[in-house]
């Protein structure tokens, strides 16, 4: 049966030292709260509860879908009083709740659905982890193998300080019995808040047993309460994304000077440069070549592609064995065939190009169908926008345009076309001819440059 979810999320994040409410600070391109949401999504919850406080809207704005919902911490008394805020509508036909934290972002999906198995609608399961460094956590005191309690740090003693034990924070309890237990809960403590950890003891006297499950790694359970504390998990994440490339065969220059923030999916034989930023869906073919220092948002890079360094690609799809770059951008709705060459300093925007055309340099193609074996001069550029409308132009097969030509759309040049240099081109250019639209040259015989007048 599928569980329900309650993610706390109402901190303010006082260490954070910012006007943002923690948990929509961003861990690899992607806010802390929306990583805590993928990792519960494929258990697939019968509600999905966040508990929201500290910049209530635009937590619940930033978060907001169908099958979320959201209650209201307000004062914010401890982590008790967060589940106490769902009880009116925490469905308890659900036997499990797995309770979750916004800011410990990298709770893996599988560790969730082994603490609802654990639970079973039937026990307390608890998340733990032994820690070199337990300070500030919370400490699971067993007696034998049995989980009798868990003491806060503030409220530990010397001996209890001393257990490496902790818990992380995770839980997964018997949906009634956390309804409960949670209205229970009273505020006795150094703190006067109320403690959802003071509800194992509750089940321990009631006999419901109580089990902990040890997560995989320390990296899954770190939470986020500082700056410094957010770029350690960034850089733990990196590292882990980077290697997962490697395992899969991606050559990666240097491992530690790789950003994925997002999906990065590779084939075979794919090298990766140094301080290449990855974000959103990005797919590379077999044996494509990323230079130093690009950046690639939402696109597809096909098989045998090189990108020379500093390219900037976002929502573009390049066709196989093309050449990009270097300082070439390529903005949303760019699509190349294969063998296209764009080169440095080009930018394409909303345009097609067809096998083999080339913009070598220095131009610009906005709003543009173009033919295959097209090759597009140095300087030159597609006048789509007329000051209230873009317009498209359309440029024909074998077309040849010369330097530093515009080409004012809407207009089309026929296949075979040549337009020469510094033309202005504002109507049809007929295919296979060439088009000249420029001033004729002339030279002004006593002709003198202007000098300044010396001051007197």
């Amino acid at each position: 049966m599928a569980p329900n979810i309650a993610i706390m999320a109402a901190g303010k994040g006082t260490r954070m030292k910012s006007a943002l409410p923690k948990v929509l600070h961003r861990l690899a391109g992607r806010s802390l709260l929306d990583h805590v949401l993928a990792a519960a999504a494929p258990l697939q919850a019968a509600q999905t509860l966040i508990i929201v406080g500290h910049g209530a809207d635009q937590v619940q704005a930033a978060v907001a879908a169908p099958g979320r919902a959201f209650a209201l911490q307000m004062p914010q008394l401890g982590t008790g009083h967060a589940i106490q805020q769902i009880v009116p509508v925490l469905d308890d036909t659900q036997a499990t709740t797995l309770i979750l934290n916004g800011d410990v972002p990298l709770i893996a999906s599988t560790t969730c659905a082994a603490l609802v198995a654990a639970c079973a609608g039937e026990r307390l399961a608890l998340l733990t982890i032994e820690l070199e460094d337990a300070t500030g956590y919370g400490r699971i005191v067993r007696q034998g193998d049995a989980v009798q309690a868990i003491v806060e740090h503030k409220d530990a003693s010397a001996e209890q300080r001393a257990i490496r034990e902790i818990y992380t924070g995770i839980m997964a309890a018997p949906t009634a019995a956390l309804k409960r237990w949670v209205m229970a809960l009273k505020a006795d403590n150094a703190q006067r808040e109320y403690y959802l950890t003071d509800i194992v003891a509750m089940a321990v006297a009631e006999g419901v047993p109580v089990v902990a499950t040890t997560a995989p790694s320390e990296t899954e359970v770190l939470g986020v309460n500082s700056p410094l504390q957010l770029a350690d998990l960034e850089r733990r994440f990196q590292k882990r994304e980077a290697e997962r490339l490697l395992e899969a065969g991606v050559r990666l220059a240097d491992p530690a000077r790789l950003d994925v923030r997002g999906t990065l999916h590779c084939g075979q034989d794919v090298e990766i440069d140094v301080n290449c930023v990855f974000e959103g869906e990005v797919t590379l073919g077999d044996g494509v070549r990323i230079g130093a220092n690009c950046v690639l948002r939402d696109c597809t890079v096909g098989a045998g592609t090189v990108l020379q360094a500093f390219c900037h690609l976002e929502g573009a799809t390049v066709g196989e064995a093309a050449a990009i770059g270097p300082y070439a951008r390529l903005r949303p709705g760019a699509v190349l065939g294969p063998e296209v060459h764009i080169g440095n300093f080009v930018e394409v925007k909303n345009s097609t190009l067809g096998r083999a055309s080339k913009a070598n340099h220095l131009a610009y193609l906005g709003d543009a169908t173009v033919g295959e074996r097209v090759n597009y001069g140095a300087g030159s550029i597609t006048a789509n926008y007329d000051g209230a409308h873009k317009h498209r132009t359309t440029i024909g097969d074998d077309v040849h345009v010369g330097s530093n030509c515009v080409l004012v759309a809407p207009v089309e040049i026929g296949a075979g076309a040549t337009i020469g240099g510094g033309s202005t081109i504002s109507k049809p250019a007929p295919a296979g001819q060439l088009t000249v639209a420029r001033a004729r040259q002339a030279t002004l015989p006593g002709w003198v440059r202007p000098t300044k007048k010396k001051p007197k």
